[in-house]
């Protein structure tokens, strides 16, 4: 089967924003919070948009984008990690999808030289 990264970077997206709803929100949470929803939810919307590209340049560097969001976002998980514990294990599990999403995206660049 054939895995739909289009899908999969969406799906991604809508985990990050359930993360976040699940997360309580205090005066130390919330900033991180909002930068891992910018980053989290980012992925996809920059996958979209290389799918959409103009050319094989612009598509090599929209991947790039979705790549340094990826890595970003494992960022903010470790440090909402580290701020709420109730969410430490939610975020460990996200955090290894994020991990796959930057591999896949890293082999996308290299390949498309």
């Amino acid at each position: 089967m054939k895995y739909d990264l289009e899908e999969r970077t969406a799906r991604f997206g809508e985990s990050i924003i359930n993360l976040c709803k699940q997360t309580p929100k205090t005066n130390i949470t919330m900033p991180i919070i909002k930068q891992l929803i910018r980053s989290g939810t980012s992925i996809g919307a920059n996958y979209m948009e290389a799918n959409g590209a103009s050319s094989k340049k612009d598509f090599k560097n929209k991947i790039s984008i979705c790549k340094k969001e990826a890595m970003e976002t494992k960022y903010w998980l470790r440090m909402l990690s580290h701020a709420e514990n109730k969410v430490k294990d939610k975020c460990r599990e996200v955090w290894k999808e994020t991990q796959e999403l930057v591999l896949i995206f890293s082999k996308i660049v290299k390949s498309s030289k």
